[in-house]
Parts: C-alpha cells; sequence; structure tokens
C-alpha cells in the first residue's frame, strides 16, 4: 500500500491562511503547551515578523510537522518550534524539514536551543554544541549552532 502523500509548505506570516495558523498554532500548543507540559509564552511575537518562515508538513490539510526559520538581530538564522504531531512521529518528517529549513538558510549560520535529548538528532546536519545545558520549562536544552556551508 502506498503510503499516503505528505506535502511541504512553506509561508511568510502574512501568507498563512487563518485556518492554517489555527491549526500550526494548535500542533505547537498539544505538543509543548499540553503534552510536554510547559507553561509558557507560546505567542512570543516573533512569528508575524517578515523575515520569518513557517514550514510544515501536511497530510489531509493538517500539520503534521512544523518548524519556523526566524532572523536574529546579527542576521543569524534561527530554527525554533521544531515539532512532530504525536501520530506522525518516526516517519522522518522533522528531518525532512531541517533539511528544507537549511536549504532555505543557505550560507548563513544558524543556531537552535536543543532539548538535549536531541542534541545528536541535529548534529546529524552540522549543528555541533556550543554551550552549557540549562534548563527550560523543566527540560534540558544545549545552544548548537551551524556554521555557514561554504564551497
Amino acid at each position: 500500500m502506498p503510503s499516503p502523500l505528505i506535502e511541504l509548505r512553506v509561508a511568510a506570516f502574512s501568507d498563512l491562511a487563518v485556518r492554517t495558523l489555527h491549526d500550526l498554532l494548535r500542533l505547537r500548543i498539544d505538543v509543548f503547551v499540553v503534552e510536554q507540559e510547559c507553561a509558557y509564552p507560546e505567542l512570543d511575537g516573533r512569528d508575524v515578523e517578515p523575515d520569518t518562515r513557517h514550514l510544515w508538513l501536511e497530510h489531509d490539510g493538517l500539520p503534521v510537522a512544523y518548524l519556523r526559520i526566524l532572523t536574529d538581530p546579527d542576521g543569524v538564522a534561527r530554527i525554533g518550534r521544531v515539532v512532530v504531531a504525536p501520530a506522525a512521529r518516526g516517519a522522518g518528517h522533522a528531518g525532512r524539514l531541517l533539511a528544507e529549513a537549511l536549504a532555505l538558510v543557505g550560507h548563513r549560520r544558524c543556531v537552535l536551543n536543543a532539548q538535549s535529548h536531541l542534541v545528536d538528532f541535529y548534529a546529524r546536519y552540522g549543528f555541533v554544541v556550543d554551550g552549557e545545558e540549562y534548563l527550560e520549562d523543566g527540560i534540558p536544552h544545549r545552544p548548537m549552532r551551524r556554521e555557514p556551508v561554504t564551497g
């Protein structure tokens, strides 16, 4: 039996349909706030920045995985809010999104704050640990960076 088609989507905030925005935020809140029990300001104002890009994988009109690319004030790309719906985990969706995000980032330096248990996952995409472990909402994290790819 063929696998269902999972479509990649990329958009700026201003290009998101209202229903899509709702579904993306619901996925983020369902996983980060509810599943991981992190009470934090999910809506941090950065989703609406003109340079922010929202990437998601969609199946039957619903997002199954998501991440966003921000541009920090110094021009460095920042990947964040990497999330996969519980029912879609283990199918390589986070890796597919990360590879696409890095293609969009191009030759810029890129940083992220990884949950510590995911450091090896991000290392497969060229990220290295760039600081001490810290707790964020009770979950251990490590800052990571990926230097510009040249050549």
